[in-house]
């Protein structure tokens, strides 16, 4: 069935390799409120390098903030995980990469057990509790105001260094969808000490979306991990997949993937 998009750019992304690297599944993840606008350059060359890979587009994304209303995290958590299952019925090893929330996503499923991930690798993705009076007060206001600006709940519209760029995100945030996330912090930043695979955490030292504070956190919480690997991408914000860090990054997590698969 065809996913309906609104945003140009929305629609996720689905490759199947050849050979040894064929054998191999890669999932991308988005982020809140955005879309595979960010994801799908490097699911593109990943599938261009000959592996399997899944560009997801979670339920209430690319449509309009009032469809992002009506979901939660455990639905987009549910996509993820069906995508995970998808490659993980055709290939012999699955890497799982996300942004923002997309990385928080899999550190969860990576921490859960529910799948064996060869690696993860997580960019700007947030564990720790946020700290802004709106994060602090969505409990409430969830039932009040239904949505809020992007920039008002301390998502900056683009945060990006490469001007010109438009990641096409919602303008709007809905207070619920956001809350449902939010809870969940604590018991995803528990299971971090769960997660056995190999990762890679990148972490852009000026993001002005989530606090470069949460890569420290991730690393450190990856007590088990097989390795644990740190990776900066100094010239960008938050979405350096679509930054000036992009290529530079792109060729790090593929390395990363190729490392863990033995591809």
């Amino acid at each position: 069935m065809d996913v309906i998009v609104a945003v140009p750019g929305a629609e996720p992304f689905s490759a199947r390799g050849s050979g040894a690297r064929g054998q191999v599944g890669v999932v991308v993840v988005h982020g809140f409120t955005a879309n595979p606008t960010g994801t799908r350059p490097l699911g593109m060359r990943l599938a261009a390098a000959g592996y399997s890979v899944e560009v997801p587009l979670l339920p209430g994304h690319g449509t309009s903030a009032r469809d992002l209303a009506r979901t939660r995290y455990s639905d987009w958590r549910m996509t993820v995980a069906n995508a995970v299952a998808t490659l993980a019925r055709g290939c012999e090893q699955v890497v799982i990469v996300g942004h923002s929330m997309g990385g928080s996503i899999a550190l969860d499923l990576a921490g859960s057990g529910e799948h064996r991930f060869a690696g993860v690798v997580t960019i700007n993705s947030l564990v720790l509790d946020r700290v802004e009076l709106l994060a602090r007060l969505a409990p409430v206001l969830q039932h009040v105001v239904p949505f809020v600006p992007r920039d008002a709940a301390g998502m900056p519209t683009d945060d990006l260094a490469k001007p010109g760029v438009d990641e096409s995100a919602y303008a709007w945030v809905s207070a619920k969808a956001a809350q449902s996330y939010i809870a969940e912090l604590p018991r995803i930043r528990d299971g971090l000490a769960s997660v056995t695979c190999p990762a890679l955490v990148v972490t852009s030292p000026e993001d002005h979306t989530v606090d470069p504070a949460n890569g420290d956190a991730i690393a450190e919480g990856l007590a088990r991990a097989a390795r644990v690997e740190r990776f900066a991408t100094a010239r960008s914000f938050h979405v350096p997949l679509l930054d000036y860090d992009a290529e530079v990054l792109e060729a790090r997590i593929e390395a990363f993937i190729a490392d863990v698969t033995g591809t």
